[in-house]
């Protein structure tokens, strides 16, 4: 279960990190107020990402193994 709650923190820093900066981008371009823009964005979307990450994880963790097989 720890390995689980610290892989799901992680991961869903670091795909919502990514992933608002990137929507950020598109949306607003390298406006001045870029990086507070982000992080807004950044701060919203963490917690929903580690959620679903801790909940979507051990399936989709499933399947790719699956697939992998398969393959």
């Amino acid at each position: 279960m720890k390995h689980r709650i610290i892989f799901a923190v992680l991961m869903s820093f670091t795909l919502s990190l990514f992933m608002s900066a990137w929507i950020t981008y598109l949306n607003i371009g390298l406006h001045p107020n870029f990086v507070s823009f982000w992080m807004g964005a950044w701060v919203l979307a963490w917690p929903a990402a580690g959620v679903i990450s801790f909940i979507a994880g051990p399936f989709l963790h499933a399947l790719a193994h699956k697939l992998a097989v398969k393959i």
